[in-house]
């Protein structure tokens, strides 16, 4: 999370908006409560420009919870969704969701290790289908989609856990946008939704109220209490998104980021290698390995030691990995590359 949202809640947290409280000691009903939650979403509707007829729900859960609500809200009986498998998060949602949808899996990158995203002449949709699946950017196998698919008039659904309000984008392109919050939001807990209208009205399946997309609307994401802290801190970050200038300004420095660790990278000789073909390397999520394997738990001790955290690989693939998520400024990028090449003279 950004630094200027961390201390900015660290300064309101004994109290919040004159209250003498916190903001989690708040009634989620209460009118300062409400006007900060619709404050929030005035403010997401903003940086991605969200039409009228798109609904916003800040709900909990977490993007995995998703995974099984999605078919049953926007699936019914015997109806078939597809789902394009590019990497550990896309074939999570695939088995979530069987039990409650017949899943066509209409592309897999799977035979490729990940390596790629399947092309796009390969993928078998079905026009009848009840949405279309996608993750936008694997944070595990650092894969990522740099355009929006075109699935005609299927309702495109899409995973932007890792990589929402990174850059522009054009919600009307799509039926509905989750994403858990802990990677450009805020804390964990929460997911944030943003929904076609009209796909609040398909029966789906039998469920408690609580798992109703279209009751969740009704009552403004309050049907229960909500996750005050965490909808506070996402108004926070987009706040503070507002005040850097918006999508575009953060676009430019995600892009600025990525390029100087994979030039890092590439220009390493084979000391460090990412095995992810070009054209679909991710922007958020950027893995690597040594050219010596034993090195590894070194590299991890020294660079925890220089003060750079959490470089250690997803164990599904082992090596390392660097998340670039907005918080994260250009100056700890060029740390981490500054630490690589050092590393590489003193282990050469």
């Amino acid at each position: 999370m950004p630094v200027d949202v961390l201390e900015r809640a660290a300064r309101e947290l004994p109290d919040w908006d004159g209250s003498g409280a916190s903001v989690m000691e708040q009634s989620h009903r209460g009118k300062r409560f409400i006007a900060m939650a619709a404050q929030a979403e005035a403010d997401l509707r903003r940086l991605l420009t969200v039409p009228d007829d798109y609904a916003v729900l800040f709900l909990q859960g977490g993007a995995t919870q998703q995974f099984a609500l999605i078919p049953m809200n926007l699936a019914g009986p015997g109806d078939s969704a597809d789902y394009i498998d590019s990497g550990h998060w896309s074939e999570k949602a695939i088995s979530e969701a069987a039990p409650y949808v017949r899943v066509n899996v209409a592309a897999s990158g799977k035979h490729d290790a990940y390596r790629r995203l399947p092309a796009r002449d390969s993928w078998q949709l079905d026009p009848h289908a009840a949405y279309v699946h996608y993750t936008p950017n694997e944070t595990i196998h650092g894969v990522e989609f740099h355009d929006i698919p075109e699935v005609g008039d299927v309702p495109l659904v899409a995973d932007m856990s890792s990589n929402i309000l990174s850059e522009p984008l054009d919600v009307s392109r799509f039926g509905l946008i989750y994403a858990g919050a802990q990677k450009n939001i805020g804390p964990s807990g929460l997911v944030v939704m943003i929904i076609r209208r009209d796909l609040l009205q398909r029966a789906g399946r039998p469920m408690a109220r609580i798992f109703r997309y279209a009751e969740q609307a009704a009552h403004d994401s309050m049907l229960n209490t909500p996750n005050t802290w965490g909808w506070y801190l996402a108004g926070l970050t987009f706040q503070w998104l507002l005040a850097q200038g918006g999508l575009e300004a953060m676009a430019g420095r995600n892009r600025a980021k990525a390029e100087r660790l994979y030039r890092a990278i590439d220009g390493s000789g084979g000391y460090y290698r990412n095995r992810i073909e070009r054209s679909a390397r991710s922007r958020m999520n950027i893995p690597f390995t040594l050219h010596d394997s034993a090195l590894d738990a070194v590299f991890l001790q020294e660079s925890e030691a220089a003060g750079l955290l959490a470089l250690k690989g997803h164990k599904a693939l082992g090596g390392m990995r660097a998340s670039l998520y907005n918080a994260v400024p250009l100056e700890a990028v060029e740390a981490l590359v500054e630490f690589m090449g050092d590393f590489s003279r003193r282990h050469g």
